[in-house]
Formats: structure tokens, sequence, C-alpha cells
């Protein structure tokens, strides 16, 4: 599934700036399985919507809601296997990312295909409706529930004229929101680079249309000068990041250090983004760590007695 995909590449993107560091010290009745070979080609690619999807803003006023001007984002996803439920349970997951990183979602949309097109994600000939939705809404950004190579983000921001933005780029916009400590702003950063540097090309010109506007997903971190850089400046200001994350690696061994040599035991709290681990450590510990109930609210890790 797109979810797993792009949370294993995001994953491998935070390890990889780890690793390089340590060098440096719409509701129509859908069955629960299908099999290809006995679709009807018209059902197989119709774009369906997902119903309730839609941010609910009924508990804020207009002039709050103006004050809040929140990206207006429309989700597309592509449904390849397991049963409807599961493609729908990915487009749940996606609208509450992208109501994290501060957007209003407008539609959500899935289309039932045996993969991605290579070209424009979901169908060519689909492209022109989502495109219809995008103006209908007033949308001015689209997320893909996965992760789109360079050509398919170029080719889609082209069609349908707004900024489209995939799984990955949205879960590292939320790390950069989130990210407060100097390690881990600084691990962010890099992250968001080396998934940047391959993409310049397919993001040029849809950033050059979205520069007067004040960041949005896939804008915050290294995005507000992004459209300036080139290959080689990006490629300094990572090398840069790894010998910054490489020196502040030597403190965090020194303290791993010491608490071994006291005998200090540790336990670590892992799961899944927002099962309530910094709840538990709350209750354990008094840590006074930040509670909410949004995926990745808290990024940076918390040691306390």
């Amino acid at each position: 599934m797109a979810k797993r995909d792009s949370e294993q590449e995001v994953d491998r993107l935070l390890q990889e700036s780890a690793d390089l560091a340590a060098e440096f010290d719409s509701e129509i009745f859908i069955p629960d399985s299908f099999d290809s070979t006995q679709r009807d080609l018209s059902d197989r690619q119709a774009l369906r919507r997902v119903i309730g999807l839609s941010t609910e803003l009924t508990d804020i006023s207009e002039a709050e809601y103006r004050k809040l001007r929140l990206e207006r984002v429309v989700l597309v996803g592509v449904w390849t296997e397991g049963t409807i439920k599961d493609a729908e349970n990915s487009m749940t997951e996606l609208a509450a990312l992208a109501e994290t990183a501060g957007s209003e979602v407008l539609d959500a949309l899935i289309q039932r295909r045996d993969k991605p097109d290579p070209a424009t994600f979901i169908g060519s000939g689909k492209v022109s409706e989502l495109k219809g939705v995008v103006k209908s809404t007033g949308a001015d950004t689209v997320i893909c529930d996965g992760e789109l190579s360079p050509g398919q983000l170029r080719n889609l921001e082209d069609k349908v004229k707004v900024k489209v933005v995939d799984r990955t780029a949205l879960i590292l916009d939320i790390f950069a929101q989130h990210a407060k400590s100097k390690e881990g702003k600084a691990q962010v950063e890099l992250a968001q680079m080396s998934y940047m540097l391959p993409r310049l090309r397919g993001w040029g010109e849809s950033l050059s249309r979205q520069a007067a506007r004040a960041g949005g997903i896939g804008g915050r971190g290294p995005g507000e000068t992004k459209i300036e850089i080139d290959r080689r400046r990006i490629r300094d200001k990572m090398a840069k990041l790894r010998r910054e994350i490489g020196e502040m690696k030597v403190a965090r061994d020194t303290k791993r250090q010491e608490r071994r040599r006291n005998s200090i035991p540790s336990v670590a709290i892992a799961g899944y983004t927002n099962a309530g681990k910094s709840s538990l450590l709350n209750r354990l510990t008094n840590a006074g760590v930040l509670v909410q109930n949004a995926l990745f609210a808290t990024l940076d890790p918390t040691v306390r007695k």
C-alpha cells in the first residue's frame, strides 16, 4: 500500500541522514476484493469519491477561518491491491496527515487501477476530471497517496495547474513543523533535501507559480529558498548538515556512555504515531510532554527519570 511505501521512504531518508552523519561521527458499492481480469474498463478507471474526508470547520467563525487561511487540498489515491476498506483507511490517514500539516481537506478521490500511471499517477483520461474538482472546490494543492516520481510530479502539476505533493513530502513537511531540537531540525532538513534533490526539475515551475504564497505543504523547512538554489548549493548545504549532525552525535554518545557507566537502566517506549506514547510517558514520569490528538505531534525523543 502507498501508506507503507511512503512510511518506509521517510524512514529510509531519516536513517540515511543519520547514517551519513555517522560517517563524520465519491459512494458506490464496491466489492471487498477484485480480480483484474473480471473488471469492466470504465469501472476500473473511474474516480471514486471517498465520503466523509472533508475537513470539518463548523466550530470556528468565518473571521477565524479567514485568519487561519488554511491550505485547501484535494486528496487523490490509486487502489491497486487489498480491499476498498484498506484503500479508504489509507486515504483517511492521508487526510489526518494533511490536517496535521495545516490544511483544509476539500475532497478525496480514489481510482482503481492495476498500478499507478507511470506518467500522471492516475490515468491520463482522469486527470481532466481531477482538474475539474480542483477548479470547482478552489483547491490550491493536490496531495497524492503514494510517492511520485519526478516525472509524475511534473506532469500532474502541468495538467492540474496547482501544486502537487506526495505522501512522503507531506510527512517530511510535518516533521519540519514539529522538530524542536537542533539535531532534529538538522536531520529533517537533510532528509528533505535528500528527497528534493532528484525532484528539482519536477518542482521548479510549480514552485515559481507558488512563490508568492507563504510556505504551505512541502514549502517549509528548507522550502522557502529552494526555488533559487541549484543542485550544487543543495549538496553543499547537505554536507554542512552532515557535519553538524556528526558533531551532535558525539555529544549524544558521551551522554549514553555516562548512563552505562553509572549502570542506569533504560526503557524505551516505541509505537505507531498517535498511539499514546507521550501520554504514557507523562503518566509514568510527569514529563510534561506535549499530548495532542494529531499525527507526529511530538517528533524529538524525550528522556526522563
